[in-house]
């Protein structure tokens, strides 16, 4: 389950990326991936220069019907519903602050890319990350008091801001490393994949 569930949540990626999301060993992990890959479930190619791991729709079903016995079996499905209604207005939170990140509002209603020359805008994006991160610690220890794979996510979080905090600005939104925007984004792959939510769907 969860080597088809790292898959899941990283999106894209390579063997040892795959083992080293769970803490699984590497060996086993590229094993289990080929046996996926016979079964249908996955499948390996390459996307922008890259070559890595994806799930296949068999593979997306697999893995949803692994995790609701994972969470039936937990008895812990009201405890993550209940965690995950809790998200979804910090979610919005986020992605606003990262837009503000990338973006900054001009005159006549115009935005344009942000030339990080304001410091006061800027402060006040990593103001809001901070009281993301804050609220990520209630978040995260509801989580993992129910399903131990979802520990974590807060240390990561805070991780990449306090590189933030030390000048590195790519650790808010960049895709290829675990910026704040990449570990809030797989956090919210889980929550829906767990609760078999359609995430296109999930404002509806």
């Amino acid at each position: 389950m969860l080597v088809l569930h790292a898959v899941r949540v990283l999106g894209f990626a390579e063997d040892t990326a795959l083992a080293r999301r769970f803490g699984l060993d590497p060996d086993e992990t590229t094993e289990l991936l080929l046996d996926a890959e016979a079964r249908g479930w996955v499948r390996h190619g390459e996307f922008a220069g890259h070559r890595g791991w994806s799930l296949t729709e068999a593979g997306k079903e697999r893995n949803e019907r692994l995790l609701a016995a994972e969470l039936i079996e937990a008895g812990a499905v009201e405890q993550v519903r209940d965690v995950y209604r809790a998200f979804l207005p910090w979610n919005e939170r986020l992605q606003r602050a990262c837009t503000n990140w990338q973006l900054k509002p001009m005159s006549g209603g115009r935005f344009e890319p942000n030339d990080h020359a304001d410091p006061a805008w800027d402060d006040s994006v990593l103001d809001d990350l901070g009281e993301i991160e804050g609220a990520l610690v209630d978040l995260d220890h509801r989580l993992a008091g129910v399903l131990a794979r979802f520990a974590g996510y807060h240390r990561r979080f805070g991780e990449a801001l306090q590189r933030v905090r030390d000048g590195d600005r790519a650790w808010i939104d960049r895709s290829d490393i675990d910026s704040c925007h990449r570990v809030w984004f797989e956090l919210h792959e889980d929550l829906v994949a767990t609760l078999g939510i359609d995430r296109a769907a999930e404002s509806s």
